[in-house]
């Protein structure tokens, strides 16, 4: 069991007045078995108007704010103590039917899986071809096992390529990341869950925080992915490092589309029309991540 005091703090800027819109907070780590939420405390500025908790499609604990002033600058102030509680993530026993890829869903069980099998939405729909070429070979190497499938595949990641930080933009396709053999942890999370849903495995993205350096000054929102396997439920395989996730991680949320993970959601609306001779609106994020042990 470990023990974890994160504070993060974001700060969005615009170079005009502008309206928020209502915006969408993902940043109240999960309490469940394999974590537990001792505190949470969120601040934001201005105070919003109004605040609902939410429980999203993915049972994500999210915050919705709305706002009824304009502001220069939005801050959103999180902190979080989160005890970790599994150091050892083998402990499983899969289901007899799920020891040799591809699966035999139950089709009750694969109708629940369904979005985490062929997303709507993703293309292309008939699979990244990179990332089908890809899986086809670890299958091969691995005769079918799942599980020996999920590790070399999180060690194929790790060893062939390069991280480099990416703070914004949306995540890169799997061909684009896999050829140019780099990318941010949200690229390398994008390209493990294509490749498992070539093979038939279930897969979702999630945001949070991982241990690391603790001595580090600067420190990033991580991403990695979780694969339901059956008789095991979902478990966590972070590229980005070549582990298996288990107590170092610190979960905030997971989708099937990474933007449904984001710690952050919304929009703003210039105070005054770009018409009416105002420049164009600018913005800027700087963000701050503290965690302790």
């Amino acid at each position: 069991m470990t023990f974890f005091k994160i504070h993060h703090n974001t700060t969005y800027r615009y170079n005009q007045p502008v309206f928020l819109k209502p915006h969408l907070v993902r940043l109240r780590p999960r309490c469940d078995g394999w974590q537990k939420l001792q505190h949470y405390q969120l601040d934001v500025s201005p105070d919003p108007v109004g605040q609902s908790q939410i429980v999203d499609l993915d049972g994500n604990a999210t915050v919705k704010l709305w706002f009824d002033r304009p502001t220069e600058k939005l801050q959103i102030f999180s902190t979080a103590e989160v005890e970790t509680l599994q150091p050892n993530p083998f402990l499983y026993l899969l289901e007899p039917w799920a020891m040799q890829l591809p699966f035999d869903y139950p089709s009750s069980l694969r109708s629940q899986l369904l979005p985490y099998l062929n997303p709507v939405g993703i293309l292309p729909t008939t699979g990244d071809p990179v990332a089908t070429e890809l899986a086809e070979d670890i299958v091969y190497r691995v005769r079918g096992n799942p599980i020996d499938f999920l590790h070399q595949l999180n060690q194929e990641i790790y060893r062939n390529c390069q991280y480099i930080v990416r703070p914004e933009g949306d995540p890169r396709s799997p061909s684009i990341t896999w050829k140019q053999r780099e990318g941010s942890c949200r690229d390398f999370a994008v390209l493990f869950v294509a490749v498992c849903r070539v093979v038939g495995l279930a897969a979702r993205f999630v945001s949070g925080y991982q241990e690391g350096d603790l001595e580090a000054k600067e420190r990033d929102l991580h991403a990695w992915v979780e694969v339901y396997l059956p008789g095991a439920g979902w478990r966590g395989y972070d590229p980005t490092h070549g582990l298996t996730v288990a107590d170092g991680h610190v979960s905030l949320a997971a989708s099937v589309y990474p933007s449904y993970a984001a710690p952050v959601e919304g929009g703003v609306v210039p105070v005054t029309s770009p018409l009416a001779g105002e420049k164009p609106l600018q913005s800027e994020m700087d963000f701050h991540i503290a965690i302790e042990r």
